[in-house]
């Protein structure tokens, strides 16, 4: 912990991700702290356990005997609000400060300077939020490897998972896309790959870290490849198409994510089909890190 004081009200904000969590405070326009370490015991589905954690990480990040003025927190894997207020009213046993806590996706429209608009994460995961005209939060996505995370990475490598096997039982040959996959997952062939998908510690992290195989053997001229990408930017887009339906705001969508700003096949892929299917939407790229967003959530609470 550092021993400096600080310049008037510290405000901070925290953007707990898949894989890492940044913490940022500012007193005014003074950067206080910056710090980023893994995610690794996280467990936002333990209140009490997931505000523990945050304390933790504010004690070790923050300045000795600095006292938050307000704090703001986008967490990873808190999907509803009841689940969101239930961490935020156990953080007052730590902080004597207002406190906003939110899904981590709900803080890409403010840290890209915008009052309202849809937030679009795929990386790992795929999910989308917005808010209703009340203010009312809602998430479109985000059911993880198995049943749904659509362009994201693990979507991306199940779903080229299912087009080779498809091939396969046409009796076609492996192309450059299964090629890849059988060298990812160190498998002899095209059936064992489901036994390879099954038998990991977890879907989402050991079958995301093949996606640069799907996009390899795409560059490489697989169109069964092509047609993956294609389909899970189509995917993505009909994300944003969920929450207009349900009458969220969509003129601006916000895009972040490991996997959709790195790769721009997927990304090219999600803004045709948004251009389809909602013609006034406006994609952006975030390019300001996430935790600007909480940072923003915490000043609206002094």
């Amino acid at each position: 912990m550092q021993d400096s004081p600080v310049p008037g009200p510290l405000v901070v904000g925290i953007d707990v991700g898949g894989t890492k969590t940044q913490l940022r405070a500012v007193a005014g326009d003074a950067l206080v702290a910056d710090h980023v370490r893994s995610s690794s015991g996280w467990r936002p589905h333990d209140p009490l356990a997931a505000a523990g954690w945050l304390a933790a990480l504010a004690a070790e990040a923050l300045p000795a005997g600095a006292r938050p003025s307000a704090l703001a927190v986008g967490g990873h894997a808190c999907e509803t609000p009841r689940q969101c207020a239930q961490i935020r009213t156990a953080l007052q046993l730590h902080f004597d400060a207002p406190a906003l806590v939110v899904g981590d996706a709900e803080l890409l429209v403010p840290a890209a300077g915008l009052d309202k608009g849809v937030g679009l994460v795929a990386g790992t995961g795929s999910v989308a939020v917005g808010r209703f005209a009340d203010g009312t939060p809602v998430q479109v996505g985000g059911w993880g490897a198995l049943l749904g995370d659509e362009g994201g990475a693990a979507g991306l490598v199940r779903e080229a998972v299912r087009a080779v096997w498809a091939a396969h039982d046409r009796g076609e040959e492996p192309d450059a896309l299964a090629l890849g996959l059988l060298a990812g997952f160190d498998v002899p062939d095209v059936p064992a790959l489901g036994a390879a998908l099954e038998h990991v510690a977890s879907a989402s992290a050991d079958w995301g870290r093949h996606a640069p195989a799907v996009f390899a053997a795409a560059e490489a001229g697989s169109a069964r490849a092509r047609t993956v990408i294609a389909e899970a930017g189509r995917a993505l887009a009909a994300l944003v198409e969920r929450l207009a339906a349900r009458g969220v705001v969509v003129d601006d969508v916000v895009v972040a994510g490991s996997t959709v700003l790195a790769q721009p096949s997927l990304y090219d892929a999600f803004v045709a089909a948004l251009a389809e299917g909602v013609p006034a939407a406006r994609p952006t790229p975030l390019r300001a890190p996430p935790v600007d967003g909480a940072v923003a959530m915490a000043r609206s609470l002094v």
